[in-house]
């Protein structure tokens, strides 16, 4: 791993994630439970693509482990994608 991997870094470019979270309450949980992460700034869902991802935006440097675990808490799983949207 990397530190670019690693880490969700500042910015407007965000952390792209997937889940196995299918029904939107439970997207909308997982949103919660990262927003309660200091540094976090928002998270978009999109549940257009199959699996379900979800976006995240930061105005810190955030560990993707943190991310992960706050997802666990739901009782899903978050996956980190690519680093950056092409």
């Amino acid at each position: 791993m990397s530190f670019l991997s690693d880490n969700v870094i500042p910015g407007n470019h965000g952390q792209i994630f997937s889940t196995n979270a299918e029904e939107l309450e439970d997207l909308e949980h997982i949103k919660i439970e990262i927003l309660k992460l200091k540094g976090i700034k928002d998270v978009v869902i999109n549940s257009e693509v199959f699996p379900n991802e979800f976006t995240v935006y930061t105005d810190d440097l955030i560990k993707v482990k943190e991310i992960e675990d706050a997802v666990q808490l739901t009782n899903f799983h978050a996956i980190p994608k690519s680093l950056f949207k092409f």
